[in-house]
């Protein structure tokens, strides 16, 4: 077997696993897109149809009449952002401490603040919940906040911190040259340059907080400050026990689509937050 053909098998192989990776992951996004689009009576019918013969938006129009879905599109998109600001502003601070500034313990902080990723989130809901309760937001979005703001802090400093410690040293010292205070070349200099880490800890904390459901159908108990995934599993059809699995694919779709958007708009930067580091000199 000569070169060529050995790179012609490589070439076909690498292309054969691209495509099966392709399919695997958008499969069930698509599958979804056709059930949200197929009349309920059709949906389990025999033999499996691939695509709609009677397309239908019915699943859409019912899902946007909902009230309850609305409120809890709402509710998501303001735990989510808010969520993700804090996350960002206090770990922006901490990792600049923690990557620029030098004192003693600074790498057993840093550790510490890496185990308390390690916890289920299980494992510590019972404690959350007494703390929710004795703070008197059971039932708002604040519950929610304060939640995911612990479980995205740690990830949040611990990789700004490390764009931080990447930055050169004479970035800092050319500022102090100039007449900058220790805050203008953190919030001039520093901060930008890290724009990459914050919009991958951004957009992975958005996520986390749009999609998390034990949480948040532990600290909620209404429309009041119910979220997306909490919503979807509460739907029900005309009779009790109905299962509207046509309206449940329909949600599913809306709820997919803010997060696709987020990722193309950030792509780049998303890019270069996950491969940073990965390569040095």
């Amino acid at each position: 077997m000569n070169k060529n053909s050995t790179r012609i098998i490589r070439d076909v192989l690498f292309w054969i696993i691209i495509i099966f990776i392709i399919l695997y992951t958008l499969f069930p996004f698509y599958w979804a897109i056709v059930s949200s689009l197929t009349p309920a009576s059709q949906l389990f019918s025999t033999p499996v149809r691939y695509f709609p013969e009677n397309p239908t938006i019915r699943s859409y129009v019912s899902v946007f009449n909902n009230p309850m879905f609305l409120r809890s599109l709402v509710n998501s998109a303001f735990v989510a952002i808010t969520t993700v600001l804090i996350a960002l502003a206090i770990g922006s601070f901490g990792a600049y401490a923690l990557g620029r500034l030098q004192f003693r313990g600074r790498t057993l902080v840093m550790y510490t603040i890496l185990s308390m990723t390690m916890f289920p989130a299980i494992a510590i809901l019972g404690s959350l919940f007494t703390m929710v309760r004795s703070l008197g937001i059971y039932n708002t979005p604040w519950a929610l906040i304060l939640t995911y703001t612990t479980f995205t802090l740690p990830f949040t400093i611990w990789v700004l911190t490390n764009f931080f410690k990447s930055l050169p040293l004479e970035l800092e010292q050319a500022a102090y040259v100039d007449g900058a205070t220790t805050w203008q070349t953190f919030w001039m200099i520093l901060l930008p340059l890290t724009a990459p880490g914050l919009v991958t800890t951004g957009l992975l904390a958005f996520i986390n907080a749009w999609n998390e459901f034990l949480y948040a159908l532990t600290f909620t108990v209404n429309e009041r400050a119910r979220t997306v995934p909490v919503a979807i599993a509460m739907f029900t059809g005309a009779q009790q026990f109905e299962i509207p699995w046509a309206d449940i694919m329909a949600a599913a779709v809306v709820v997919t689509i803010p997060i696709v958007i987020l990722v193309l708009i950030f792509q780049q930067r998303l890019v270069e937050g996950l491969t940073a580091g990965a390569v040095k000199g």
